[in-house]
């Protein structure tokens, strides 16, 4: 791309701040330097050519700075340590030789083996699945000219937009250094320290903010390659490209107080989902989609493609699916697979390359690097997980954990041997070609205008959501900023949401208690005038039936069979899950004699747990059950959850106990032997949003 949007001083970008670059004396004769103790100039942005040009490989600082965090942890991740993985296929739906030569999309129904990790970025290995989190999304898939990996999350935008800055936004999130904790969560005063002096890191709040950070499953959340990537056809012509998952099961996800008991009654809730999923036949499945567009677009479009803090709007760019992913086998051993699985952004196959993102650039140096420290050499390729199903073919010889036994007096390219050692030589026609760009501009630590605008997406985010969606980020920011013990700190992100809405501002204020500061200086003013978009909402994108989901039944002695039967038969004909909860794990017998084994006691298979919940007791042993106070907090937090809720008249005792028996709402479904398929049908939007609960 041309640097025609970026003529502007160094003098007026020092003036206005640009990039996020913090402006204060030095004081005491602290002056910042690498680990060699050169004085650094400028620790906001990577040296580039030209302001919006890709990061050169002499930036030492840079490279000082990424190389050291690489190897703080040992073997652990330092970040997305919290994961799980599984296996499955990729199918080509569209082929797309028109824009890209990449072999997995030239030939429709073409399939693809392929490897997904998912994960949490803040929390180490030992931490629960419901953080409040960014979600890792990576896909490795092993195509007939090797790996390709989108090394992606379930947000399409990051807090960042240099490579630079991630070292001190993982430091800020992750427990402090001198008391250990906070583990796996983001509310405290380190990283709204950092977001309040970090500008471009807002946009991304809101998204954290709101129910995409709390997913239900990792089935029910969208994935993205965040970046802007590029397709190359077979005559060299370029197009830019951005990928984004689609759960064919529709997005959902928990509420906050949800997820704090979820954490507490099942801290792998999200492994054990996916692992019960796929191996009970119900394989989750993803539409790729991509979108396509060109030069000319990326000129015009009123943001820059090559910020990685900003989208899209797919009423712009239409997403075009053209493959489906599916997940139908679970990991054989965990770590030789899920945990020693490496990803790397620019492991990339002919036909697909990368743009001139500077945290992208930033993250092409830092995966690669990242592997020798976890997993101990540059021979991590040849673990099977990592291991390309093509036939690999090079000059590469030793080193730690050397496991083939290459042959042949030849380890040199170019080589005078003949026969099978004279050994492989490049492809000029099909091997990998980077895209021809032209690149020019000065040596310069800068960030380009055109990543300026901090808030105009941020609010078009906002203005998307539904009320209730709205009201969810109120309360999460609330949540977090109450937990920082500084008022400057909570006072100053607050002064940014004012460049965003003043309604969110103004509520988040108030939820805190705090005098509404003036509005944070803006180095571009946020625009008003960008329409919402649909495809910003989770509850505008849910789930259109209750397949792939779980009811759970509190039942009891004596309960009546066939009101049992026609809920369970109506729920499994659409494809969702029964389970029974009783007083006891060995079960009850129904009224016709049936024995029932418990899936959960009362004790440990609270409502949480599931999507909807029934309530269908003995009428002899309700009063029982109406006593134990597992039994009440079942009923209280489904309906607290603005879950739907099923019940029969022999359950009355027990919302008498639970106070609930005045609150019954249209989401409360009395239940009979014919309502079965009635109740599962209504069950559709998964939630009562309107109910009146206080948070």
């Amino acid at each position: 791309m041309s640097d025609k949007k970026t003529n502007q001083s160094d003098q007026q970008l020092d003036e206005r701040g640009q990039g996020g670059e913090i402006h204060q004396p030095v004081e005491n004769g602290q002056v910042l330097t690498t680990a060699q103790g050169a004085p650094i100039s400028d620790d906001q942005n990577s040296l580039r050519a030209g302001d919006r040009g890709p990061t050169l490989m002499e930036d030492f600082v840079l490279r000082d700075k990424i190389f050291h965090f690489d190897h703080e942890r040992i073997p652990e991740r330092v970040v997305h340590a919290r994961g799980y993985g599984a296996r499955g296929t990729f199918e080509c739906t569209d082929a797309l030789t028109d824009v890209t030569k990449a072999d997995l999309f030239g030939e429709q129904g073409r399939k693809t083996e392929a490897f997904v990790r998912f994960s949490t970025v803040a929390g180490n290995k030992g931490s629960f699945d419901l953080a409040r989190d960014v979600r890792g999304f990576a896909v490795k898939l092993y195509t007939r000219e090797g790996n390709w990996d989108i090394v992606g999350n379930n947000i399409p935008v990051f807090f960042i937009q240099d490579a630079i800055k991630f070292p001190d936004l993982v430091h800020s999130v992750k427990e402090a250094p001198d008391r250990a904790f906070p583990q796996a969560q983001s509310a405290h005063d380190n990283f709204w320290d950092f977001v309040s002096f970090t500008p471009e890191s807002i946009h991304m709040t809101l998204w954290q903010m709101s129910d995409r950070a709390i997913p239900r499953s990792l089935r029910f959340m969208e994935g993205f390659g965040v970046h802007t990537f590029r397709f190359i056809n077979a005559e060299g012509k370029s197009s830019f490209v951005k990928f984004h998952w689609k759960p064919a099961q529709g997005l959902q996800s928990v509420v906050w107080n949800e997820a704090v008991k979820i954490n507490g009654a099942d801290p792998d809730f999200h492994r054990r989902d996916l692992w019960d999923a796929i191996t009970t036949g119900d394989a989750p499945a993803w539409d790729l989609a991509v979108q396509i567009f060109d030069e000319d677009f990326a000129e015009k479009f009123e943001f820059d493609v090559l910020d990685p803090t900003k989208i899209i709007p797919e009423e712009q760019v239409p997403l075009r699916v053209v493959g489906r992913l599916t997940l139908d086998s679970v990991v054989d051993n965990d770590f030789a697979q899920t945990e020693q699985v490496a990803f790397h952004t620019q492991n990339l196959v002919p036909g697909i390359d990368v743009s001139d993102d500077p945290l992208l650039q930033g993250r092409n140096f830092s995966y690669l690097d990242t592997q020798l420290s976890r997993l101990g050499s540059t021979n991590f390729t040849h673990l099977p997980v990592n291991a390309p199903r093509c036939p690999v073919m090079n000059f590469q010889r030793d080193g730690h954990m050397q496991t083939t036994v290459p042959t042949g007096r030849a380890n040199y390219e170019p080589n005078s041997w003949t026969g099978d050692e004279r050994g492989p030589r490049a492809d000029t026609e099909g091997g990998f070609r980077s895209y021809q760009e032209q690149v020019s501009g000065p040596k310069v630590r800068h960030r380009s205008e055109t990543f300026a605008d901090h808030y105009s997406q941020a609010r078009v985010f906002w203005i998307s959501q539904t009320p209730t969606e709205q009201d969810h980020i109120v309360a999460a920011y609330t949540f977090e900023l109450g937990k920082c013990e500084r008022e400057a700190v909570r006072s100053r992100v607050v002064a940014h949401l004012r460049n965003v809405d003043e309604e969110l501002a103004s509520r988040v204020a108030e939820g805190l208690g705090l005098d509404l500061p003036d509005a944070a200086e803006a180095a571009i003013k946020p625009r008003t005038d960008l329409p919402g978009s649909d495809s910003l909402s989770i509850l505008k994108n849910g789930p259109k039936s209750f397949a792939g989901r779980k009811l759970g039944i509190l039942t009891s002695e004596g309960a009546d069979a066939s009101v049992i039967n026609a809920v369970k038969d109506a729920v499994t004909a659409v494809g969702g899950k029964v389970e029974f909860i009783t007083p006891t794990i060995g079960g009850v017998t129904f009224s016709d004699g049936t024995k029932q084994s418990g899936d959960q006691h009362v004790q440990g298979g609270p409502s949480v747990l599931y999507d909807a919940v029934a309530v269908i007791p003995g009428k002899e042993s309700v009063a029982d059950l109406a006593k134990k106070a597992s039994a009440k907090d079942f009923v209280t937090d489904a309906f607290a959850h603005q879950k739907f809720i099923g019940y029969t008249a022999d359950a009355k005792p027990l919302f008498e106990a639970a106070g609930l028996a005045d609150q019954l709402d249209k989401g409360c479904i009395e239940l009979d032997a014919s309502s079965g398929k009635k109740f599962v049908d209504a069950l559709k939007p998964m939630r009562v949003w309107d109910r009146d609960v206080e948070a």
